[in-house]
């Protein structure tokens, strides 16, 4: 659809770049049908900093630069004038280079429609099935599953019902497969996409604002907005039909951009004199390799490889495929999927979908569409690239074809990865895959050989978008024999295990060839593995990398071992005698067997109770904004136009933990010229202090002094002309440290102790102590005495890094926009830092992507550097904070050492807990000492008789923790089910048992939590934990989870039940409300919204307590209501947003507002009602205007102290499957029971639910955060940190929100939901140890007089390479080990 006409002019009359100089060509391409011509651009220069610096389009967000997030998803079109067709494909505009675009049409979210010209219905359906929170990652989303709506529309299938497409529900939820979502938990995203396709039951979709769950058929197709193929399409401009001039040169500078159309083109250029006299050349296809290698280097020549149609095409020769190194990935795919046209062979076909099913888990959609086969060979060849395409070509024998300047050359893969790393003066021509059809590989026709294929990988995600911790592709030869399989010819290869390049196991192939596959075979062959497989120092999960290999190797021949299917049912329960008959397909493969087949979520169910009390309030209404963000018109701060002159900063921080700084230099191509400024601590104000933020227990420097004091610590802040130099010239930083005659940095808790580095709690905010703990551990039967445990940090990855806009005001002022939770605090510590009265700063916020109290305190000194730049030099100043430098220096969770002791009766009764718990706060206080007590209080959702603790808050040399959602809850959580399961273990009971004995009476809760526990009627949780045992089918599935474990050895399945109790305090907050003329009504509040509905909740309410008034039309209120901006100057007293409260003390406020003016006007209402019988709301408002009645009204809500805090319940159910062979872990089902009291509105609790308890899963599960000895994080991108996506949540996810009554001094009968759910995911992880003990056991029986350990620690987070250490790094060993005995008494 078009854009609006001002976008348009806008595009036209903006002058994208300067010119100094012209090539022989013009860039021509076109956005959202806006055309752009460029006679000259730095090459450089990226898709994404184009459309967000040079066009109005700014949908396309920046969400990590290395292409793992999706934020920046388009649609890149082009015309095929062979074929008279459009092609088009999502793309990462992050990492493709504007050049790469020439002839295209770029799509963005805007472009399918907007809130002006109508929303297309992706952004309808977005926002209809609550598929956006804080909205950031939404238009990338969009256009991920736009372009596979597109695409779909070219599949040979039957036309699709009207309004739907030719998508399968599985091809729609893998369409956003790779996109990352912080704030929704996956779920109502994944039903919007499928409520586009063909195939799909609309009754199973879950909640959304279009239908009911019951209503007829055509009631849900009516209320639908459905798709119309002609109308919803995004036009090709047919100015760009025509002739492109594909031989375009582009110089800027000393830059040239080259687009050779033929390999004699390409040699020439490479062979010219301007190229001999240039090392710093680069061979372009999609730019991929930047997301991995983040190149600080800057080339003079680039050369597009594309228009070269030799290195482009593929082929199909007699025994192999030729692939051009400059097919895509995707292209690659697209061609072997055509098996018919390749091979009229089963097995050929079968072999060629195997190597589909591995490539579509390499990187994501968006990045294959645009990468290279050959740079990805390439990158492995050079730089040592874990690739899976390159372990795949190594197993089946393929050759590479080389030209280096005159000279082609043919090598074999294997021969190619040993030589030494190509150069830009060499180039990878094409890549032949033989095609794997028996009579093509020695096999005669008749014979009774036959060729087995089967490739392997184990990584973070088992759908792709992750590097894999090892990956193996085996082919072979094997034919029957009277003693069995003979396996005639073998090759193992291996790859991604931290070694240089991928490898073949020569050795163990030579073992194999020639022997009929047995146990024993196996154990020499797995033995021979772990010798050949021995990753380079330092690689992590080394041990478990080597282990993979094994269990790999076992899982491909272990089919074949006849002595095995025959006594022991080998992997499968039965195998057939001949080989024939056999299909290679291994369905216990962990990445390519049963996950590859299945849909990402199966079914789930929402169960809501909407209220009609205080209606709108409590109505399930779609999130105020939503339909904006989807379409990308919703503004953060980084969309904020730049004014005039603005500059760009970015930070140099410390590399060290302790060291003084001696002085800052830069390299010589830092572009010195184009940096306006270094600031450092030396150009604070005078009268300004070198303050950044501001704690509970005080303020912390902006900059390092003369002393770096963490990793991370601001040193200096760079101005630039863009954020891309300044970013350039940050990393060109060469920071002089010296650390002679200083104490040894303290990184470890341990340490601080001993030296007494410790922060002081404040006494109001000491959690108590219960009861007498010497007189509880004498009353136990039984106790547990210094068992330790550890958790580590948790990164806060909102989508939407640290922002900020400084503008320099009239008379000293200064505007700031700041994506944060606490504009307040930052308005005093700017102030503060610059000298100047705080009413010379107004501090802005309209909406945050995503914060989770990640900016809170940790946004300020960002929002501070830019201020001190502005104010210094007198223009604007902005930063956009690169991912590295967010994760490195937003700290995140904090650590912990907990040791504890308990004693309990032998039923499992606990009687007393005393711990002793060490917190590593890093450099400053921040909001560390609140962790205690929030700990404390998360934990005490057990009975434990008495409890006593002893807490130290450490300061270390590490960056600030800071809180995250649920801070000290989620630890506390996770303890009390530690020793719970501890309990268990020791007793060798049920763990379920255990909980449920210990779960609190009415009594013994207002013990533990006094005045919050409430009245008898608010204490639900014991109805919660029994009838979610009733709904979910606890005890059957128990009873078919045993039944499961006994007949499978690979696989295991543990399911657990996890109760929360937590306590909630609500905060002051001010409000505005105001009603224009018109009868429109605008509200300010103190809250931010940040996706978690605040400002939708808020509209309600003002809705409901207008409606007060009993005038006519007021019905629709709510549409009347608009939520504004905070504005630190507007509305003073804003408080924090944090806590899960905000939303409840904000709608307080408005309420208390409401109230003031329906008292003003009721006095004029029942005036005009003796004039008329009815008065309606405008008139209402005219009158009252005409009337000077004041029309505005301000509060400050400040809760009773008898009600400042309470409790919130919940309990949820999970069940997990765990691969012993791998470690992999997956998620079957998830149930999940929560009161909400009175809900507000239950779409938003929902999404509210499910998104924090998919963030826990992260936590417990997936999120592996990992820092050098310095303490320099090393978890620094997406490439590495790994939070959850749609492939590792639930594949069943059921959410009930109970609504449990009055509450009287509740805010409308409320609770909160914003980080309770969090600590249920609790519940996978213990899941997960249920499934791992099963497996121990077995495990055990395979060791002759070993004991079975009845106890064992968990690690959080529970990664694969975790769960397969407790599993047994050697049990395919072990279980060899176990059976051969009983082999050779059989045989005997």
């Amino acid at each position: 659809m078009s854009s609006s006409p001002d976008a348009i002019k806008m595009a036209e009359n903006h002058t994208a770049f300067p010119q100094p100089e012209t090539g022989d060509g013009v860039l021509l391409f076109a956005v959202n049908g806006v055309k752009f011509e460029l006679a000259s651009i730095d090459p450089s220069t990226t898709l994404l900093e184009f459309l967000r610096s040079q066009t109005p389009f700014k949908s396309v967000k920046l969400g990590c630069g290395e292409g793992g997030c999706g934020a920046c998803v388009v649609m890149l079109s082009k015309y095929n004038s062979e074929i008279d067709r459009v092609e088009s494909f999502s793309m990462s505009s992050c990492l493709t280079l504007l050049c790469s675009a020439n002839g295209c049409s770029v799509t963005t979210s805007e472009g399918l429609g907007n809130s002006k010209d109508g929303f297309h219905p992706i952004h309808q359906r977005f926002a209809g099935f609550h598929a956006s929170q804080c909205g950031f990652c939404t238009p990338g989303m969009c256009m991920s599953f736009y372009s596979a709506l597109t695409n779909a529309k070219t599949l040979e299938r039957p036309d699709p019902p009207p309004g739907f497409s030719k998508l399968t529900i599985t091809e729609a939820e893998n369409a956003i497969a790779g996109n990352l979502c912080r704030c929704t938990g996956y779920r109502p995203i994944a039903d919007a996409c499928k409520s586009f396709a063909a195939n799909v039951d609309l009754e199973d979709l879950g909640l959304n604002t279009f239908w009911r769950k019951g209503e007829p058929e055509e009631h849900k197709l009516r209320s639908l907005p459905l798709l119309n193929p002609d109308l919803h399409v995004s036009k090709f401009p047919d100015f760009l039909k025509g002739k492109i001039d594909k031989t375009m040169k582009l110089k800027f500078g000393n830059c040239c951009w080259y687009s050779p159309t033929s390999l004699e083109e390409l040699k020439a250029l490479l062979n010219s004199n301007a190229f001999n006299s240039s090392r710093r050349i680069k061979l372009i296809v999609g730019n991929t390799g930047m997301g991995y290698y983040k190149e600080k280097e800057c080339y003079e020549k680039y050369v597009d490889l594309r228009h070269i149609p030799e290195l482009s095409v593929i082929r199909k020769g007699q025994k192999e495929i030729e692939i051009g190194a400059a097919a895509t990935i995707s292209r690659v795919i697209t061609y072997l999927k055509d098996y018919d046209t390749i091979t009229a062979s089963s097995d050929g076909k079968l072999f060629l979908q195997k190597i589909v099913n591995h490539m579509e888990k390499v990187a994501s959609g968006f990045i294959r569409n645009t990468g290279s086969i050959g740079g990805n060979l390439v990158m492995a060849q050079r730089k040592g690239f874990p690739s899976d395409i390159v372990t795949i070509l190594l197993a089946v024998g393929s050759n590479v074809s080389i030209m280096t300047g005159q000279k082609h050359e043919s090598l074999t893969l294997e021969d190619f990865l040993a030589s030494p790393p190509m150069d830009s003066t060499s180039l990878l021509l094409s890549i032949k895959v033989p095609i794997l059809e028996p009579e093509r590989n020695g096999i005669v026709a008749g014979s009774s050989s036959k060729l087995v294929f089967e490739t392997y990988r184990a990584a973070p995600r088992p759908l792709g978008n992750a590097l894999p911790y090892l990956n193996a592709a085996f082919l072979a030869n094997v034919s029957p024999h009277e003693n069995g399989i003979l396996v005639n010819s073998i090759h193992l290869a291996f790859g991604s295990y931290g070694t240089k390049h991928a490898i073949r196991a020569r050795t163990v192939e030579k073992y194999i060839s020639g022997n009929v596959v047995s146990a024993s075979v196996l154990l020499k062959a797995v033995k021979l593995v772990q010798e050949a497989i021995i990753p380079e120092y330092g690689t992590s999960h080394a041990a478990y990398r080597r282990s993979l290999a094994s269990s790999f190797l076992f899982q491909f021949l272990s089919p074949y071992a006849s002595d095995l299917s025959a006594n022991f049912g080998g992997l499968h329960g039965g195998l057939s005698e001949n080989v024939q008959e056999m299909s290679p397909t291994n369905n216990c493969n962990s990445s390519n067997g049963e996950l590859a087949n299945l849909a990402l979520l199966s079914t789930g169910s929402q169960q809501i109770k909407p209220n009609s009390e205080y209606y709108p309030v409590g109505k399930a209404m779609t999130k105020f904004g939503a339909a904006i963000q989807a379409s990308g018109e919703a503004v953060y701060v980084d969309d904020i136009p730049s004014p005039l002159n603005c500059l760009h900063g970015a930070f140099v921080y410390s590399t060290k933990p302790l060291a003084r700084v001696r002085g800052v230099d830069f390299q010589s191509n830092a572009e010195p010229s184009r940096v306006a400024a270094v600031l450092s601590y030396k150009d604070i104000p005078s009268g300004g202090e070198n303050v950044g933020s501001k704690g509970l227990l005080g303020f912390e420097p902006l900059f390092a002094d003369e002393l770096t004091r963490w990793t991370g610590e601001p040193i200096a802040f760079v101005v630039a002309e863009s954020q891309k130099l300044a970013n350039y010239a940050a990393n060109c930083a060469l920071v002089n440290y010296e650390t002679k005659d200083l104490d040894p940095p303290i990184l470890t808790v341990e340490e601080a102790v001993k030296k007494s580095s410790l922060f002081k709690i404040p006494p109001f905010l000491c959690p108590q102590q219960v009861g007498d703990i010497s007189k509880g551990m004498a009353e136990a039967d039984l106790n547990i005495l210094s068992t330790e445990l550890k958790l580590g940090s948790q990164y806060y990855f909102y989508m939407e890094t640290q922002t900020a806009l400084a503008v320099p005001d009239e008379d000293n002022c200064l505007v700031v926009y700041s994506s944060i939770q606490c504009p307040e605090i930052a308005h005093s510590v700017i102030a503060k830092c610059l000298g100047i009265p705080e009413h010379n700063v107004r501090v802005i916020t309209r909406r945050v992507g995503g914060g989770f109290g990640g900016k809170m305190r940790r946004a300020i000194p960002v929002a501070t550097a830019c201020a001190l730049a502005a104010h210094k030099l007198r223009r604007p100043v902005r930063i956009y904070l690169n991912r590295k430098t967010d994760m490195i220096m937003t700290g995140g969770r904090h650590p912990m050492k907990i040791t504890y002791s308990v004693g309990f009766k032998s039923n499992g009764k606990i009687t007393a807990l005393h711990l002793d718990i060490l917190i590593n706060a890093g450099i400053s206080a921040d909001m560390s000492p609140i962790i205690p007590l929030f700990l404390i209080n998360s934990l005490k959702k057990y009975n434990w008789g008495a409890l006593s603790f002893d807490i130290k808050l450490c300061k270390t040399n590490h960056s600030s923790k800071s809180s995250m959602r649920a801070p000290g809850e989620v630890q506390g959580s996770f303890i009390a089910e530690a020793i719970i399961e501890h309990v268990a273990s020791t007793l060798s009971i049920d763990v379920d048992s255990v909980r449920n004995v210990n779960i609190h009476t009415l009594e013994s809760l207002k013990l533990f939590y006094g005045e919050s526990a409430g009245e008898a009627a608010e204490y639900t949780l014991p109805n919660i934990w029994k009838n979610l045992g009733g709904t979910s089918s606890l005890k059957q599935r128990l009873e078919l989870m045993q039944q499961f474990n006994r007949s499978n050895i690979w696989q295991k399945r543990g399911i657990s039940r996890v109760p929360i109790v937590y306590e909630v305090r609500l905060r002051p907050a001010p409000a505005k409300v105001s009603i224009l003329w018109d009868g429109s009504i605008v509200v300010e509040v103190g809250g931010i919204e940040l996706g978690q509905g605040l400002w939708t909740k808020v509209k309600q309410t003002a809705a409901y307590s207008l409606s007060l008034l009993g005038c006519s039309q007021t019905e629709n209120l709510v549409e009347k209501v608009r939520v504004v901006q905070s504005d630190t100057l507007s509305l003073i007293q804003g408080n924090i947003t944090a806590g899960s409260t905000t939303s409840e003390s904000n709608c307080e406020a408005v309420r208390l507002c409401c109230n003031v003016l329906v008292e003003r006007l009721s006095a004029l209402k029942y005036k005009l009602q003796e004039q008329t019988s009815q008065v309606n709301w405008d008139n209402l408002i005219l009158q009252a205007h005409l009337q000077s009645v004041n029309m505005a009204a301000h509060s400050y809500f400040v809760p009773d102290r008898t009600a400042t805090s309470y409790l919130t319940y919940g309990a949820a159910i999970s069940e997990v499957e765990i691969n012993t062979l791998t470690g992999e872990t997956k998620i079957l089902r998830a149930d999940i029971a929560y009161d909400c009291g009175k809900s507000l509105n239950p779409a938003v609790d929902l999404g509210q639910i499910e998104g924090a308890f998919v963030q826990g899963i992260g936590f417990y599960m997936l999120e592996e955060y990992v820092t050098n000895s310095d303490g320099l994080t090393l978890t620094d991108g997406t490439w590495t940190y790994k939070i959850p996506t749609i492939d590792t949540i639930p594949k069943q996810l059921n959410v009930e929100i109970l609504n449990c009554g009055e509450h009287q001094n509740r805010v409308l009968s409320s609770k909160a939901s914003g980080e309770p759910p969090l600590l249920l995911a609790a519940s996978i992880h213990c899941a997960t140890r249920a499934a791992i003990k099963a497996a121990r056991e077995q495990l055990h029986s395979w060791s002759k007089g070993d004991e079975p350990e009845s106890t064992f620690q968990l690690d959080v987070p529970a990664i694969i390479p975790v769960v397969k250490n407790l599993c047994g790094l050697d049990n395919v060993e072990r279980y060899l080990e176990s059976i051969l005995p009983v082999l050779d008494t059989t045989d005997n």
